[in-house]
């Protein structure tokens, strides 16, 4: 067991997520994952979402393992039935949904002139109608329960603009996305939260091109990124709070990145 797993076993008697439904999005890796795990760590029921179910189950094991709930859904967020469907499969088993997580996202960290439109498509397919999508399906029960959080993944790149045209538009649209929605549903007891890191170490760069991967890879350096974990810990943070309490925001970069 090493020591990671360890805090996990740990956290989970702590309970402050305890009697909560959670699902995530985009749970099959990365900050999606690390996400899971720590709400499952607090107490929450996770449902986790992702288009590789193997590795979904993967990580429902090790949620089982350390005494919490987990149920893994083979979804595409992209495909509207399918976001609908994810939703409706935690609301089947588990009767309500406190948190909508909104994780999944792909990107291509390159210039305009250098990004396909089949790119374009799938940057908007997942990181805005993806979003949309589940957001869709999921507010109808939690206007219902009269409270619920949803939260969205956003990018750095997304609010302090450089040069990957699409990808920091998909992730700016998702911000504004985020805060509008906070302004309309906060009356029904619904919180709202965008979370905005800069570079983390995770497969993102893989999804990429090589030749846009290794001028991120060059851009990047040596410099130590954040770790998903730690983007984890802001979506804790944010979760947690008192209800009467909406985190609207949360920027983190590491401390080396420009």
């Amino acid at each position: 067991m090493n020591g990671f797993e360890r805090r996990e076993i740990r956290a989970m008697a702590s309970g402050r997520l305890e009697g909560r439904v959670a699902l995530v999005a985009g749970a099959s890796s990365g900050i999606g994952e690390a996400t899971a795990l720590a709400l499952a760590g607090e107490g929450a029921r996770v449902a986790i979402a992702a288009r590789r179910l193997s590795r979904l189950e993967g990580v429902a094991a090790r949620i089982r393992a350390a005494g919490g709930e987990a149920l893994a859904i083979r979804a595409d967020v992209a495909d509207e039935a399918q976001a609908s469907g994810m939703v409706e499969a935690v609301l089947r088993d588990y009767g309500r949904l406190d948190m909508l997580l909104c994780v999944a996202g792909v990107g291509v960290a390159a210039p305009f002139r250098n990004t396909t439109t089949e790119e374009y498509r799938r940057m908007v397919d997942v990181n805005i109608l993806g979003v949309l999508y589940a957001i869709h399906a999921a507010l109808p029960a939690m206007t219902r329960q009269r409270e619920g959080h949803i939260v969205v993944v956003s990018s750095g790149t997304g609010r302090y603009i450089h040069p990957s045209t699409v990808y920091s538009g998909t992730k700016h649209a998702v911000g504004a996305i985020a805060e509008s929605l906070r302004r309309e549903v906060g009356k029904d007891g619904i919180r709202v939260t965008s979370i905005e890191p800069g570079a983390v170490r995770t497969e993102f760069t893989a999804q990429m091109r090589a030749e846009v991967r290794e001028s991120v890879e060059r851009r990047l350096g040596d410099m130590e990124q954040l770790e998903s974990e730690d983007v984890a810990n802001a979506i804790l943070y944010a979760v947690t709070q008192p209800r009467r309490v909406n985190v609207n925001i949360l920027t983190l970069y590491p401390t080396g990145q420009a």
